[in-house]
């Protein structure tokens, strides 16, 4: 027997917007505290105002409805308003990796079709070093010291000279279906693709994730998760839509977790899966001892039952959750509520904004128990993504048969309860950043050495994936292994330089020349396979 979703007709429910969910909570209650960054509070109508001036500062350098505006910043109080800005506008946000440069960047700005980039002083010392193969820029705007940009062919802005004096709302009509951002994929099978993200889909992701984290005008929540990144994105909408407050960190540290966890007074906060094992693995320290069962809600994925009951007991935290499975494209297609009765590593169940199957290769639903991919649709308008920006081919090859075919694997069982089994598509997901295998491979095969190259995950202690490289080198070129990874990390971003390279005389192929992948995991650190933690290279991040 097969549990199909109870929730299978089409419902015209109530829909949002960002600037509406805003506007509601200035009219609720405008100087009710809600942001605290590194101690500076900012009450409701200091982030409306804020986001006014900036909006109004960002028309009149042309920016409309429709246009997209690329950002790279910092966890801030800022990057907070110049998001709320551009939506006010009606435009759409592009928050871009802060990690990303070279190659990475170029393709992101360049496809994003960004007039204006909004960037930290050193990140637009970045941008200016490949604008001149991005025709679409015209103007730079730098938070921070003046960079020095010397051969800068476009028009270059100050932060403060973005920010208007005019406080007025610009009023836009923006309707529920219109883009609030691009949220760009990790790009598996070949360039990340921008995943169109509605307004309504954000408020629809808010209003699921509240219901998963038990959300409340008593809700003291704290992040450090990174404002580029969806997850984080919406949070800030769950504690405006609630009544609580929220507190944002800069940039995770085990060290100062616990001791900004007592300073803000935080009751909730939500952390990617490898930050669960550090915590538990760190020192105790006096700040933890205080704060004792002060984090009444922990969330966050993956994070297994045993690490769970883990947190129990070393901190106190009264309920531990994962509080649903998705995509970006597709975010928490199944859920569960707080108090909802729950299994062992489970992820939920359907709930009533998404048709969820599992189906074979053939395409037929399989029994509860057993695995297959994981194929979803909407029961409600505008609460999955709108396709990828610019690339109506590949947003039909993923609508096949009119199902999104999310490429990974998992199951019911009879009870309903979804369980994750595996990534059936060629990416990685290490520390809470999905790595794309392609563009790995197109930054190795730049340099002179290298004839082939395959990227791919190796399994991890860190309940993610550690990234392996497996190398053919040119005919009588030689290389060390180290000396290959420091180039690396002059190439890409920190987080897609791997742990592990191995060099072979070739690289194990189908009947047709495909790469063999699975061989390659499967195999995973051999005894030829050098290891950077063993090397004790450290990667800067920057």
């Amino acid at each position: 027997m097969t549990s199909t979703s109870p929730y299978t007709s089409w419902s015209g429910t109530e829909q949002d917007t960002i600037n509406d969910l805003l506007r509601r909570a200035v009219n609720d209650n405008p100087e009710r505290p809600f942001l605290d960054f590194l101690g500076k509070i900012y009450s409701v109508s200091d982030i409306d105002r804020e986001a006014c001036q900036l909006a109004n500062g960002l028309k009149a350098q042309g920016i409309s409805k429709g246009n997209t505006v690329a950002t790279l910043l910092d966890n801030s109080a800022e990057a907070i308003f110049i998001w709320l800005a551009i939506n006010k506008l009606g435009a759409v946000s592009v928050p871009i990796n802060t990690a990303y440069k070279g190659e990475y960047l170029r393709h992101q700005l360049s496809d994003s079709a960004a007039t204006i980039v909004i960037a930290e002083s050193d990140y637009a010392e970045r941008t200016a070093e490949i604008a001149d193969g991005l025709s679409e820029i015209k103007t730079l705007v730098y938070r921070g010291d003046k960079p020095n940009l010397t051969d800068f062919k476009h028009q270059l802005l100050s932060w403060d000279e973005l920010h208007s004096t005019n406080t007025s709302d610009p009023m836009i009509e923006v309707s529920p279906g219109d883009l609030s951002m691009l949220i760009y994929t990790g790009g598996t099978t070949g360039p990340s693709k921008g995943c169109m993200v509605s307004h309504n889909y954000a408020c629809n992701l808010a209003q699921l994730i509240s219901e998963g984290t038990g959300r409340s005008k008593d809700t003291v929540s704290w992040t450090a998760l990174p404002l580029f990144h969806l997850n984080a994105v919406v949070n800030v909408l769950c504690d405006l839509k609630a009544g609580g407050r929220m507190a944002l960190y800069p940039r995770f540290s085990v060290s100062n977790f616990w001791p900004e966890i007592e300073r803000t007074g935080a009751n909730y906060t939500t952390l990617l899966g490898s930050m669960f094992p550090m915590l538990l693995t760190a020192p105790e320290n006096d700040a933890e001892k205080r704060c004792r069962g002060q984090l009444a809600i922990v969330g966050g994925a993956p994070f297994p039952t045993k690490l769970q009951e883990a947190w129990k007991e070393r901190f106190g935290a009264k309920h531990t959750v994962c509080p649903g499975f998705g995509l970006t494209e597709c975010s928490l297609v199944t859920s569960l509520p707080l108090e909802a009765e729950t299994k062992p590593d489970c992820s939920g169940k359907r709930n009533s904004s998404f048709d969820v199957r599992i189906i074979d290769d053939n395409g037929n639903e399989v029994p509860d128990g057993q695995s297959g991919e994981v194929i979803v649709r909407p029961l409600k308008p505008h609460v999955m993504f709108n396709g990828y920006w610019k690339r109506p081919e590949d947003t039909l090859k993923v609508m096949d048969n009119m199902w999104f075919h999310t490429g990974d694997i998992g199951k019911f069982d009879e009870d309903g309860f979804f369980y994750f089994v595996d990534r059936k598509k060629d990416y990685l997901r290490r520390r809470g950043e999905n790595i794309s295998s392609f563009e790995v491979e197109s930054s190795f095969r730049r340099h002179p050495a290298i004839e082939d190259i395959a990227a791919h995950a190796v399994l991890s202690d860190m309940t993610e994936d550690d990234l392996k490289v497996t190398i053919v080198l040119r005919q009588g070129e030689t290389i060390t292994e180290e000396d290959l990874c420091r180039w690396s990390a002059d190439q890409m971003p920190y987080f897609a330089v791997p742990r592990y390279i191995e060099f072979r005389t070739e690289l194990p192929r189908n009947p047709v020349g495909r790469v063999l992948k699975y061989k390659l995991r499967d195999e995973g650190v051999t005894s030829t396979t050098w290891d950077r933690e063993v090397a004790d290279i450290k990667i800067q991040k920057r």
